[in-house]
């Protein structure tokens, strides 16, 4: 707990704090293979994003909390919360993916000193994004990925301009183009593209992209 003196001193900082492990968009390939590859102790519970909309996406439960102790705290804390198999978190996971949900890696750096969950988040329901995209919070780092976009595959359909979370693509002049400061790497007009005209590409001014082996 701070003092109000301390609490003061920290927001009136005119100078950017340094935030390792800080929360990250990952590409659903990393996803999957953080569930193929770290604990086998996987726990999902209800999304407090979606549950505190009026209307919100469903599923609820989209949470995954991997790996003890906080999997077993969860566990005890959350009515809401089951654990999962192997066979049926990968199967949520690729059923968010498959909605166009953007896949993020949380830690719990005042605890554990590590990463401890996977979000699936959704535009309309999820306050991390619209801190970011509304106010400009930078809530989530980039993962270190950005769209690309084959001019001549692309059908002009619309649905990478509505599933993009970030508002990074824009459709005009015959062509979409994507912007590159918006793009945040997630991969969700990737999977959203029937032509396959987008793909993601490694983009070293976009940061470091999450190393599932050193999750292990």
């Amino acid at each position: 707990m701070l003092v109000h003196d301390h609490a003061r001193a920290i927001v009136s900082l005119d100078h950017d704090v340094f935030a390792p492990d800080q929360e990250q968009i990952i590409p659903f390939p990393i996803a999957r293979d953080i569930i193929l590859k770290s604990s086998p102790e996987v726990v999902v519970f209800d999304c407090s994003c979606r549950l505190n909309r009026p209307v919100h996406c469903e599923p609820t439960k989209v949470c995954m909390i991997i790996g003890q102790p906080i999997s077993g705290m969860v566990l005890e804390q959350q009515p809401s919360a089951r654990r999962l198999t192997q066979a049926e978190a990968l199967e949520l996971l690729e059923a968010e993916h498959a909605r166009g949900h953007v896949h993020t890696a949380w830690f719990k750096d005042a605890m554990l000193n590590r990463f401890y969950a996977i979000c699936n988040c959704c535009q309309c329901c999820c306050v991390g994004i619209q801190a970011m995209v509304q106010y400009g919070v930078p809530v989530l780092l980039s993962s270190g990925y950005v769209a690309q976009i084959d001019a001549e595959k692309c059908a002009h359909c619309g649905d990478c301009l509505a599933i993009c979370a970030f508002h990074a693509l824009t459709d005009g002049d015959g062509d979409v183009t994507r912007n590159w400061e918006n793009c945040m790497g997630c991969g969700a007009c990737e999977v959203k593209c029937s032509t396959g005209a987008i793909t993601l590409v490694r983009d070293e001014r976009k940061g470091t992209p999450l190393d599932v082996r050193a999750l292990a």
